[in-house]
């Protein structure tokens, strides 16, 4: 049998499609130009991390632009998208107990997702700032605030016990702390018969943490998410070698190639994914929603060609939007 046939046969009544761990964010979006993010010294098209200072300094430049709020992070967004697709899905993080985290405990019950949040008193709700440029591109700076706290008491182990896949956002592999609570939500999924699903992320933080990344794909990963940069950065190689390599590291690999689509490996086959053309407004969030189509077609036993269609279909929904998450139904029958 196949790597992923195995576990098919092992997602049989469950309670979740997905249920994900990542950091609880309010996002803060705002549109810039380039000269803008050249002058806060953010590197366009990446994630930055910085502390509150840093947040305030940025907030007062902003004092002067048009501020969007909506419930963010990475994979909170791709559990808003299985949750929108048709399936039932769970999120477990940290939210500080201010009016930030009410709203974003809320927000995440009225996407349909089932909230396991924690709070952390004394500590803000974390957040993001996400800077569009008028390209689509998005750069993140990101204060994790009470996310940071995030710890192995705050998992609920029936629920990942529970669930079908359990997926992670790479960034929470990187902190020591986090990265301990990850593993051990890894172990629980690993001997409970739960699929593991990881989105490495951002390709500054698979350099810095490379080696432990890739002993950690290995010995945990079943599902392994990467945009082209990313695949780069964890390999060393381009696109297809990249994902061939990726592949032997676990049971299905996804390479992200924005416009062009996507290829993905599984049982030995590779599937080219069409992009679905679309007026490109917003990036934010695309990624996301298109790893929520492949893990909810996984999760509902599709194939990998109708899981990636899916995927590729939500994407450009949310691409054609200002918006990170798509707040009604998707039409499924539209997808060709």
């Amino acid at each position: 049998m196949g790597k992923l046939f195995r576990n098919r046969i092992k997602m049989q009544n469950k309670k979740y499609d997905v249920i994900g761990i990542g950091s609880p964010l309010m996002d803060f979006i705002v549109k810039v130009d380039d000269n803008m993010l050249a002058e806060m010294n953010l590197k366009k098209g990446e994630m930055h991390l910085i502390d509150p200072e840093k947040s305030r300094e940025i907030l007062k430049r902003l004092e002067n632009h048009e501020v969007t709020t909506a419930p963010g992070g990475s994979a909170a967004n791709t559990l808003a998208g299985v949750s929108v697709l048709g399936g039932n899905a769970a999120f477990l993080g940290k939210i500080g107990d201010d009016k930030h985290g009410d709203m974003y405990e809320q927000m995440t019950k009225d996407s349909g997702v089932h909230s396991r949040l924690g709070k952390k008193n004394k500590e803000k709700t974390g957040h993001t700032l996400a800077f569009i440029t008028p390209d689509g591109e998005r750069t993140f700076a990101t204060h994790l605030g009470a996310s940071l706290h995030f710890r192995k008491d705050d998992i609920f182990e029936d629920e990942i016990k529970a669930s079908k896949i359990i997926h992670f956002e790479g960034y929470q592999l990187e902190d020591p702390e986090l990265k301990k609570t990850s593993l051990h939500a890894m172990e629980i999924a690993k001997n409970s018969n739960v699929m593991i699903s990881i989105d490495l992320s951002d390709s500054a933080l698979i350099k810095r943490n490379l080696k432990d990344l890739r002993e950690l794909v290995q010995k945990y990963a079943d599902i392994i998410f990467v945009n082209e940069n990313e695949a780069g950065a964890f390999t060393g190689k381009k696109e297809e070698d990249a994902l061939h390599e990726i592949y032997d590291m676990c049971k299905i690999a996804v390479v992200k190639l924005g416009g062009r689509g996507s290829i993905i490996k599984s049982e030995d086959m590779i599937y080219r994914i069409p992009a679905y053309k679309t007026k490109v407004i917003n990036t934010n969030g695309a990624g996301d929603i298109f790893a929520a189509g492949i893990l909810y077609g996984i999760a509902n036993k599709w194939d990998m060609e109708k899981s990636g269609k899916t995927g590729s279909y939500a994407a450009s929904l949310v691409v054609g939007q200002e918006e990170a998450r798509l707040n009604q139904g998707v039409d499924l029958g539209k997808i060709q």
